[in-house]
C-alpha cells in the first residue's frame, strides 16, 4: 500500500505547491489526478517516485519510508516507475533495444517474450526495427510507457500518459495498457486532463484546485455530484443555474428542449458533437448550455426543462 501522510512542498518559501496532501492506495489499484495546469499533479508524482524532498510529511510504499534527493545518490524509488513528459529515451537505437536496455541479458529468450508482449501492449510491434529518433511524438510516448512496465514495476506513474497520442490510437491503447496492469496487479497514479482516463479506467479520482486536494472518492461520485463548478467544468461544459436563490450544477446531458417550462431561452450558438448538437443559449442574463438532437437556429426561442436529479 502507498500511503502519502500530509504531505507539503514548495519550490520557493511562499509559494506552496502541495500543501497537506493525504491519500492512500491499495496493490493493483489505479487513481487519477486532475486539476486546471499548475495546480502540482506532475509534483505530487516526483514526490511519491522519490525526486523532490518534501517540506512536511512523509510517503510510504508497504511502511518502507521513500526519500529524496538528498538520502539518495540516484533518486527515484526502485519499485516505482515514473514516465514523465519528456520521455528521455534512447534515440539512435531501436524500439526493442530501448524496452530491452532494462530486462536481463543473461536470459535473452525471456527478454526477447517480454519485448515482443511489451510491444503488443503499446500497439508498436511493426516498429520494433525502427530507431526512435524516427518516430512521431506520440510514438515515443508508447515507447516510454512500455520501457517503464519492462520490469513489471509495482507502482507506474504517469503525467499526462496519452497528451501526444492520436485519438484513434489513444483509445485502444488506453484499453490495453490498464487492463494489462489490471492483469499484473500494478499499481498506476495518473496526472491527466483528459476525463476518460479518469471516468472509464480509474478506481479513484483525486482532484486539485489551488495546490490542495479538494475532492478525493470513486470517479462516479464525483462526476455525479461535483461540490462546485470547478470540479465539474473537468469533465464537460456546465450549466451554473440559479433559481429561487438557490444555485445548482448541471451537465448539458441533464437539461433537454421541451415544448413548454419555466426557462424560456433564447439560441446563441449550435455546435455540431457528432452523435448530438451542443446548444449555447441565454437566459436570464446566464448561458445554458444543453444537448439536443439536431440544430436549432440563432435567435430562436426554445423552452429548457433542467433535470432535478444531480
Amino acid at each position: 500500500m502507498l500511503k502519502v501522510n500530509t504531505i507539503s512542498f514548495k519550490y520557493h518559501p511562499k509559494r506552496p505547491v502541495l500543501e497537506g496532501f493525504n491519500f492512500s492506495l491499495h496493490q493493483g489499484e489505479h487513481i487519477c489526478i486532475m486539476g486546471e495546469s499548475g495546480c502540482g499533479k506532475s509534483t505530487l508524482l516526483k514526490a511519491i517516485y522519490g525526486l523532490l524532498d518534501l517540506n512536511k510529511g512523509e510517503i510510504l510504499w508497504k511502511e518502507e519510508q521513500i526519500f529524496g534527493p538528498k538520502h539518495h545518490l540516484v533518486p527515484g524509488f526502485e519499485k516505482f516507475k515514473y514516465v514523465a513528459q519528456d520521455f528521455d529515451l534512447m534515440p539512435f537505437i531501436s524500439v526493442s533495444e530501448n524496452i530491452q536496455k532494462f530486462l536481463s541479458r543473461f536470459y535473452p529468450e525471456e527478454s526477447k517474450k517480454r519485448t515482443e508482449e511489451l510491444l503488443e501492449v503499446i500497439e508498436m510491434s511493426a516498429f520494433a526495427k525502427t530507431k526512435v529518433k524516427n518516430l512521431s511524438g506520440g510514438q515515443k510516448q508508447r515507447v516510454a510507457i512500455a520501457r517503464a512496465l519492462a520490469k513489471e514495476p509495482e507502482l507506474l506513474l504517469l503525467d499526462e500518459p496519452f497528451g501526444q497520442i492520436d485519438n484513434f490510437k489513444k483509445n485502444s491503447l488506453r484499453r490495453n495498457l490498464f487492463r494489462y496492469l489490471k492483469e499484473k496487479n500494478i499499481s498506476c497514479i495518473v496526472a491527466t486532463h483528459d476525463k476518460n482516463d479518469a471516468l472509464s479506467f480509474a478506481d479513484k479520482l483525486i482532484i486539485i484546485k489551488n495546490n490542495k486536494m479538494i475532492a478525493n472518492d470513486s470517479p462516479s461520485e464525483i462526476y455525479k455530484n461535483p461540490k462546485e463548478k470547478y470540479i465539474a467544468a473537468l469533465f464537460d461544459d456546465v450549466n451554473e443555474l440559479t433559481f429561487n436563490n438557490e444555485t445548482f450544477l448541471r451537465y448539458p446531458d441533464q437539461l433537454k428542449v421541451v415544448e413548454k417550462s419555466d426557462i424560456l431561452a433564447t439560441v446563441l450558438n449550435s455546435y455540431f458533437k457528432g452523435s448530438f448538437w451542443l446548444i449555447e443559449a441565454a437566459f436570464n442574463n446566464q448561458k445554458v448550455f444543453v444537448n439536443h438532437s439536431k440544430e436549432i437556429t440563432k435567435n430562436t426561442k426554445i423552452y429548457i426543462e433542467v433535470s432535478v436529479k444531480s
